[in-house]
């Protein structure tokens, strides 16, 4: 999942209502979710083992939580500029489950100035092909001092 990287965005350009360009992800699936569990050290059975997930009350295994945020965040800093990502966080609504796509998308809620930085508020969202939202968010982009 690899994304080509930009120098960033002028902040100062941007207008509330601007929107990110959208990142969608390739087919999901229990290779991902496993390689994530090896990069972060989540190795939650939920993740990997179906009878396990299952007897947790879920229909079979679900993606990492923090994966599909990091998909999120990565997206959010190759179009600011990694430097410029000041906040990010997020909400989970539903579980990633494998052959999911995953469409990222931020909107801009607010620009201002902060001390003579220029920054940017976003609304942020990670939504399947299906249309299901699985995480919704929010970030600050703007440059160093």
């Amino acid at each position: 999942m690899t994304q080509t990287t930009t120098a960033g965005i002028d902040i100062k350009a941007l207008k509330v209502g601007d929107e990110m360009p959208a990142f969608t992800t390739p087919e999901l699936g229990v290779t991902h979710f496993v390689k994530y569990a090896g990069a972060s050290g989540d190795y939650n059975p939920l993740h990997h083992d179906p009878e396990f997930a299952k007897a947790r009350g879920m229909d079979g295994i679900i993606g990492h939580g923090m994966l599909t945020a990091g998909i999120l965040g990565q997206t959010i800093a190759r179009w600011a500029g990694p430097i410029n990502v000041r906040r990010f966080g997020a909400r989970f609504s539903k579980p990633v489950l494998p052959k999911d796509v995953l469409t990222c998308g931020a909107k801009v809620t607010k620009v201002y100035d902060d001390k003579g930085l220029a920054r940017a508020d976003l609304d942020c969202w990670v939504k399947t092909a299906k249309g299901d939202t699985v995480l919704t968010g929010s970030a600050t982009i703007g440059p160093h001092q």
